[in-house]
């Protein structure tokens, strides 16, 4: 991670695919924070290569941002675009959950029912 309070990584598709804007909440460079921007990118880039744009915030430089987003626990990673809004909490290391909730999994169905549950708040 860098120093800087956020981070761009914005890449231009050429294809009319759906660009991902993330942002990731931070509190500083603990290993957690740490550890979901690594896991994150690493995700973001073998899924979503050249459709996304990742925001870093650490909620100690920006309070302001966390809290007009209610940031209650830090890190957690929010997917504004493509609707809907998804809020995802922790370090990121569960690559299902985390692509579940960027909608790059498809949800487990029977009978037409979802069998996960998912409200606007997910751990990873």
């Amino acid at each position: 991670m860098t120093d800087k309070t956020s981070k761009k990584n914005t890449v231009k598709s050429s294809t009319r695919e759906p660009l991902w804007d993330l942002r990731l909440y931070v509190a500083g460079r603990t290993p957690k924070s740490v550890a979901a921007f690594t896991n994150l990118q690493k995700l973001c880039e073998e899924h979503l290569a050249g459709r996304y744009d990742l925001e870093i915030v650490d909620v100690y430089q920006q309070p302001v941002l966390a809290k007009d987003e209610q940031i209650l626990a830090a890190p957690t990673l929010i997917k504004k675009l493509p609707l809907p809004l998804r809020r995802i909490i922790g370090d990121m290391s569960n690559k299902d959950r985390v692509l579940l909730g960027l909608d790059l999994r498809p949800r487990e169905r029977d009978n037409g029912l979802s069998l996960v549950a998912w409200t606007w708040d997910t751990v990873a």
